[in-house]
């Protein structure tokens, strides 16, 4: 359902009034009003008109996070699921989470099951999230299951928000790399072209060069932006909008150097770590694996790992299925055979998935401590290029100057 925001005249009174009010269509709205005793003005669904509301709409993974978390507490305290949604709509504070939050609360009264009000909200809600409230339901551990949605949510973005902040201090490093190479060529060699025309020499090979870049870059600045926009938009929009952009961008992230065996690990954990909440929730195997690995985020392994799939429903095991496949890492599979022989596959793959994660956050912090000294090279390199094509000269010329 959606919240539609409203002004209309009451029939008795004539007085003008606003509001908001949830349904299906603007049409159904409408029809609310009129039967609630008012005359319709404008019926306009929220956010639609105004883009900066919508943003303001939006829900964050700390909201929904915390969402979770609440309402696992409430239920698991025994409060009745209608009123512990009540409670943590009201006590959010994110205007996007309190609008879906009494959409789902809606939904719930009118009898649909928690499953189906979240499934209304995909883009919010992935598959790991509505299956594991599935389960949660049909086994009467909601309130559990909730929990593990939270727990896991909220190591999805502390291993995300470290690698991000892997990459800070480099992108820092390269904005004062690209400063000072600017400041350079905009301030310093031209003054080193004019000395040399006023003294009537050639300029040196190296500078010469300098002094070209220079000026092509003053006239073509714009045609250099141009070009830079639409090979970056242009890469955005075929990754985020077509699978052939994505699968170049995926494959490039199990490959690219220093970075593409972190990819592959956070990957490989996330799917161990994904199949074990699922498993260990109630979910049937195949079932589990499946939403596992579409919990992976990453095209080229997801097409890898799904041919485990038909190899389990051929009647072999996990550990069988998983031993061959590209990508998957040994620990994993190993790790899936001990738990079919002590009845514990659940708990052994979450112990994979504690490995790989221990490791990544090493990985992260030794990745930070080797890129600083690889760009304080690469920095030093180019600067060295610039001064030497233009504190060189200048030195030439004094030294002609004082023979």
């Amino acid at each position: 359902m959606k919240r539609f925001n409203y002004k209309a005249k009451e029939k008795a009174t004539g007085k003008m009034i606003k509001g908001s009010i949830q349904a299906d269509n603007e049409r159904t709205a409408g029809k609310l009003l009129l039967e609630q005793g008012y005359i319709p003005q404008t019926v306009v669904e929220e956010g639609a008109a105004n883009p900066l509301l919508k943003a303001q709409n939006r829900v964050n993974n700390k909201d929904k996070i915390m969402f979770t978390r609440q309402l696992a507490t409430l239920i698991g305290a025994g409060l009745p699921l209608s009123a512990s949604l009540r409670t943590v709509s009201e006590q959010t504070q994110s205007k996007g989470m309190k609008t879906i939050a009494e959409e789902i609360i809606a939904a719930v009264e009118s009898g649909k099951s928690l499953y189906e009000a979240f499934s209304a909200h995909p883009k919010i809600f992935n598959g790991v999230y509505l299956a594991l409230i599935q389960a949660g339901e049909k086994s009467g551990t909601l309130d559990v299951a909730l929990k593990r949605i939270a727990d896991q949510e909220e190591k999805d973005a502390a291993m995300m928000g470290k690698i991000k902040g892997a990459l800070v201090y480099p992108g820092i490093i390269l904005g004062v790399i690209v400063a000072v190479l600017a400041f350079m060529m905009i301030m310093v060699v031209p003054q080193v072209k004019s000395l040399y025309e006023d003294m009537g020499e050639e300029l040196p090979g190296l500078t010469q060069g300098l002094v070209d870049m220079t000026d092509f870059f003053g006239s073509f600045w714009w045609l250099v932006l141009l070009i830079l926009g639409i090979i970056v938009g242009g890469g955005i929009y075929l990754v985020k909008t077509t699978p052939v952009g994505r699968r170049a961008a995926d494959t490039f992230k199990i490959h690219v150097p220093l970075f593409g065996g972190l990819f592959r690990k956070l990957y490989v954990s996330r799917f161990a770590r994904t199949a074990e909440m699922m498993l260990a929730t109630g979910v049937p195997m195949l079932d589990s694996i499946s939403i596992a690995i579409g919990a992976i985020n990453n095209s080229v392994v997801e097409t890898e790992f799904k041919k485990s799939l038909d190899i389990i429903k051929g009647g072999k095991s996990l550990s069988e299925a998983l031993s061959d496949r590209k990508f998957m890492l040994p620990l994993v599979p190993q790790m899936a055979g001990i738990g079919e022989q002590s009845g514990k596959i659940d708990e052994m793959l979450g112990k994979a998935a504690q490995v790989y994660e221990n490791e990544l956050d090493e990985q992260i912090s030794n990745i930070s401590t080797m890129i600083e000294p690889i760009l304080m090279v690469i920095m030093a390199g180019l600067i060295g290029v610039v001064v030497g094509g233009t504190l060189l000269p200048i030195y030439s010329l004094v030294n002609e100057v004082a023979k």
